[in-house]
């Protein structure tokens, strides 16, 4: 572990939203909604106002107009947001050149690689600047977490939202996790938390307690490993500035359910066009496709096929044996 908080974590405060509501002063002060309008849509971002209400993001869209019925509902504008997020991350590659972007709100900052944090009280003042920055350039609210590591780091900022700052002292980290649920880990879902649940371990402090061996047996090798250092408060997982993507991926949803084999087939190659279009435009290929199918009740279903060789053409792709 780090010595000092040198990792900083930026998350951008109900993103879509406040973007939203800093464009239109009729919105400001008023619960906003972004996402899908259509009777199948999910709500991307809710701002603060709306959450009051109960709304949250990746809840369906219909649920979410009977608890807001007199929200604003807006399309997204990924155009818009993105070149508000390159404002962003340009202030961010101010502070070092180590940044790691993770979404078009979200970031991690090696603060040490860019020397402005010797100590706990200048990574203090590089992360007020950098929200005071943030505010000047964009006129929205984002907040920061520092910290010796990228999980601690990113605990810390959620519990900074909305729009402030808290520092996590190294060496206080489990002291900081002992007590909180083992969801708080990074990949701890709902599946892997009941089947902890279920062996008797919901907090931190019971993985800890439970030891290595134990978490090995109930998830395997890699996994109950991983999990037990970041029980310790270990996380040692540096800041990676360009990552090359791992999957590219499209999807559509339908106002009405599809029931007609021949409207599936077209909208799949549909689909499959605009995937093998996005691979060829960033000069990649692919070997493994997924399928993945949502239902009328938010059930999903998932295929997948690992061809012999990378492939980036559409007939290829729509025509696996999933």
């Amino acid at each position: 572990m780090r010595s000092a908080p040198t990792i900083l974590h930026l998350d951008m405060d109900a993103f879509f939203a406040a973007a939203e509501q800093a464009s239109k002063p009729s919105l400001r002060g008023k619960p906003v909604i972004v996402g899908g309008l259509g009777p199948r849509g999910v709500v991307a971002t809710a701002s603060y106002e709306a959450r009051r209400f109960g709304v949250h993001s990746a809840m369906p869209m219909g649920q979410a107009r009977r608890l807001a019925p007199n929200a604003a509902y807006l399309v997204p504008r990924f155009a818009f947001y993105r070149s508000i997020s390159e404002q962003v991350m340009e202030l961010l590659g101010r502070l070092s050149p180590l940044v790691e972007p993770l979404s078009l709100d979200e970031a991690f900052v090696d603060l040490e690689a860019g020397g402005v944090a010797d100590d706990s009280g200048s990574a203090r003042a590089a992360g007020e600047r950098l929200r005071v920055d943030i505010l000047a350039t964009t006129g929205l609210t984002g907040s920061v977490g520092l910290a010796g590591s990228k999980m601690i780091a990113k605990i810390a900022s959620e519990e900074a939202k909305p729009d402030g700052l808290v520092l996590i002292e190294p060496g206080t980290e489990r002291e900081l996790l002992g007590p909180r649920s083992v969801r708080i880990l990074p990949g701890v879902g709902p599946a892997t938390g009941e089947h902890l649940r279920r062996a008797g371990m919901t907090t931190v402090t019971d993985l800890a307690e439970a030891g290595e061996d134990e978490l090995v047996r109930l998830l395997g090798r890699a996994h109950g490993a991983s999990l037990y250092r970041m029980a310790q408060g270990y996380d040692d997982r540096p800041v990676v500035a360009e990552r090359d993507a791992k999957s590219v991926s499209v999807e559509d949803t339908f106002d009405v359910d599809l029931h007609d084999r021949v409207r599936i087939r077209t909208e799949v190659e549909r689909l499959a066009e605009r995937c093998v279009g996005r691979l060829r435009g960033s000069g990649h290929s692919g070997r493994t496709i997924v399928l993945k199918v949502r239902r009328y009740d938010f059930s999903t279903l998932t295929r997948s096929e690992t061809l012999r060789g990378p492939t980036d053409d559409p007939v290829a792709v729509s025509y696996t044996n999933l």
